[in-house]
């Protein structure tokens, strides 16, 4: 997450512009110095110069203690030990990618969603199982050759964060995932984090390799608390 001057970027992914969202940095989990972490510099590329990483390998929460957000963390948490907001707290697991959701969230029903993309939601998580909070499909909106995939029910997002749009790092695999098994799933883009991919147009690469998105100014609209999966219908 970045905040400016000598305040923090928290975590393990790439800086993208918006404050309070994840970034780069070498220990994967940053802190800001008056926390006891170090700055690190050139962290976040796309941002202006003020914006920078800490690192902070741990905090007070048992052995395995590390600032995260909250969505990411397998174990209990402890507050106030952490920069950043309130959902950045102390975890007592180090394991990634974890959500803790209901397995089975309900699926969107076929009267707000194509088959394509009901079918598509079912079959990712059925791999990421707990990882999903629910799912988010049509919108209020006409079908046009312009408009949005989800006016046209083709578009699912997995909400992954915490409820109140808290930014979360277990959506790269998961959309690695979906880039992977493109032709399975019909797919048409992906977007996670701040970045798109498409196999019309892009070749297969990690997700630090995906085309860059312009900031939309939130976490939401950046995709850092839900993964958005596209289909062609």
């Amino acid at each position: 997450m970045q905040l400016r001057e000598l305040l923090v970027a928290l975590s393990a992914t790439t800086a993208l512009a918006a404050l309070n969202e994840p970034c780069e940095g070498p220990d994967g989990i940053a802190a800001c110095s008056a926390a006891g972490g170090s700055t690190i510099d050139n962290a976040c590329p796309l941002d202006p110069a003020d914006v920078k990483c800490c690192s902070k390998p741990s905090c007070d929460n048992g052995a395995q203690g590390n600032c995260r957000w909250v969505s990411d963390c397998a174990g209990d948490t402890v507050a106030n030990q952490c920069p950043g907001p309130s959902a950045m707290m102390c975890c007592s697991s180090n394991e990634v990618g974890f959500g803790g959701y209901d397995p089975n969230p309900r699926l969107p029903p076929a009267s707000s969603c194509q088959q394509v993309a009901i079918d598509g939601a079912a079959t990712i998580n059925g791999q990421f199982p707990g990882r999903t909070r629910e799912f988010f499909c049509i919108r209020d909106c006409a079908c046009t050759s312009s408009s949005s995939d989800h006016c046209c029910g083709r578009a699912i997002d997995f909400m992954i964060g915490d409820s109140g749009g808290a930014a979360t790092l277990s959506g790269r695999d998961m959309a690695e995932w979906v880039m992977n098994n493109r032709a399975a799933l019909n797919l048409k883009y992906v977007i996670w984090g701040q970045r798109i991919w498409s196999p019309t147009v892009d070749n297969v690469v990690p997700w630090t390799g995906w085309r860059v998105q312009e900031d939309r100014g939130d976490i939401t609209q950046n995709h850092w608390d839900h993964v958005h999966v596209s289909f062609n219908g």
